[in-house]
């Protein structure tokens, strides 16, 4: 499966989340007016399935060296994280119908920035108690939360002031009441459904020890055998469950609303099937639209937690107040007060998303530190270790080279360079011990040939052979140097 390799990569993927989710909606915007959205909301949902289906088949069953396929991967499921993600697709459903309904109501600058916008705030509290180790810098994190609760409640003080305005000056006015009611509601289930698919998928199981799902870990743990969590799911075979649930409580939910639905009249049977290609096909590119911000948002969950993950992409209340204000010109002809309360908000978010961004920045900064100190211990340690080593050897190399040099004869008298001469006259203690004094008086005989010994340095072996017999007669020994190696 493919998976995120790095923070960057993470962020950037939860950047085309935002897009996704902030830009699908548009679509109803594309249909015909009488296309009602309990019909328009059936073909989105086709969408949604279809193009998880895509992405398990390609992405999810490609590069699955460190990780299962696709395929692999919802076999080995168990029941449990199945019905999590399962669960979430149906949490998920009812959510979105609502907010739907919502933007029909009140138009998408209304239930985006309430509905989506509550979502992401219970939904990073969900997810950071669910994981608050794998969540990042708390300060930061809701910090920018925060910050994001002021955009929403500066968004819903604009729409109540456009909306008196437009009642003064005798224009129509949206029921905005119930359009806000219905977006509240989805913004308390919207913010559940992410948790309920967190629970679903594996972490790295490292012997025993279960790791953030990251390329790293999974790397290290293949390295020893090792690799995700038995029984749960990748992102790829848990974004299918969740599609799958979104696609099964359709059939539930939506016959019961298109009787009741909450504005108009009820749906005729059948009217789906009357519906024009164009309207089909808005339809199912707003639910592919929407399933790839999703399965971009699980992916990089691995590399910045599913609290992080979740809480940019549902920056898509931004992404939509822009369509709202500046494409669909929601907010033409406001006044100058309500012109600046949308100015703040737009701060309040992109300062708040900023935020929750460095909320994890941090973590990965740190984490290396701690890593790279023990690396660089051991690595001293080593070099330490190496650095005895070789001055132990350059001892030995001196040692040999003084022996070599027949410095041993001169240094002889001197205490301190005592060894070396005892290793060289150890061969001729035989010699030696019936005259233990016998090697002083080689000394003492050494400067009647200092002509020989000390300007023939080269020849430092051989002199040490005619110091170690002691043999009375030196220089024919020099001459017979190179005879007197076997010998020796």
């Amino acid at each position: 499966m493919f998976l995120v390799e790095s923070f960057g990569l993470a962020v950037a993927f939860c950047v085309v989340t935002m897009l996704c989710w902030g830009s699908w909606a548009n679509a109803q915007k594309l249909v015909d007016s009488k296309w009602r959205y309990e019909l328009f909301y059936w073909d989105y949902v086709f969408g949604v399935v279809a193009a998880a289906l895509i992405f398990g088949l390609t992405m999810g069953s490609n590069g699955d060296e460190l990780g299962r396929s696709f395929c692999e991967d919802l076999d080995q499921a168990n029941g449990a994280a199945i019905a999590w993600a399962f669960a979430g697709g149906v949490v998920f459903n009812i959510a979105n119908i609502l907010l739907v309904a919502a933007i029909a109501i009140a138009g998408m600058s209304v239930a985006f920035p309430v509905g989506i916008g509550l979502a992401l705030v219970l939904g990073v509290l969900w997810n950071y108690v669910a994981n608050p180790a794998g969540s990042g810098d708390s300060t930061l994190l809701f910090a920018g939360v925060g910050l994001v609760t002021l955009a929403i409640i500066t968004s819903a003080l604009s729409y109540r002031k456009r909306d008196a305005a437009l009642q003064a000056e005798g224009g129509e006015k949206k029921p905005i009441g119930k359009g806000l009611t219905l977006a509240v509601v989805c913004g308390v289930l919207m913010s559940l459904f992410s948790y309920f698919v967190a629970n679903s998928m594996a972490k790295v199981d490292l012997n025993g020890e279960l790791l953030d799902p990251t390329f790293k870990n999974l790397a290290e743990a293949h390295k020893v055998g090792a690799g995700l969590e038995a029984g749960k799911m990748g992102p790829y075979a848990a974004n299918m469950c969740f599609a799958l649930g979104v696609l099964i409580s359709n059939f539930f939910v939506m016959p019961y609303l298109m009787k009741k639905p909450f504005v108009g009249e009820p749906v005729e049977k059948g009217a789906y099937f009357k519906g024009s290609l164009r309207n089909h096909f808005w339809g199912w590119i707003g639910g592919a639209v929407w399933a790839v911000g999703m399965t971009f948002s699980v992916v990089a969950a691995g590399a910045v937690s599913m609290a992080i993950a979740y809480g940019l992409g549902q920056g898509a209340t931004l992404v939509s107040a822009i369509w709202g204000v500046f494409i669909w010109r929601e907010f033409k002809g406001a006044s100058k007060d309500v012109v600046r309360m949308l100015a703040a908000m737009f701060v309040f978010f992109v300062v708040g998303l900023g935020l929750i961004i460095g909320a994890k920045m941090e973590t990965p900064a740190a984490e290396p530190t701690d890593e790279t100190a023990a690396v660089a211990t051991v690595e001293g340690e080593t070099e330490g270790e190496a650095t005895e080593t070789a001055a132990d050897a350059l001892v030995g190399d001196e040692t040999a080279t003084d022996a070599e040099a027949g410095e041993p004869a001169v240094e002889e008298p001197t205490p301190e360079a005592g060894e070396p001469t005892v290793e060289e006259a150890t061969p001729t203690e035989p010699a030696t011990e019936p005259t233990p004094e016998a090697g002083e008086p080689a000394v003492d005989a050494t400067p009647t040939e200092p002509a020989v010994e000390e300007a023939t340095p080269e020849a430092g072996e051989p002199t040490v052979e005619e110091a170690t017999p002691a043999e009375p007669a030196t220089e024919p020994a020099v001459e017979a140097a190179p005879e007197a190696e076997p010998a020796v």
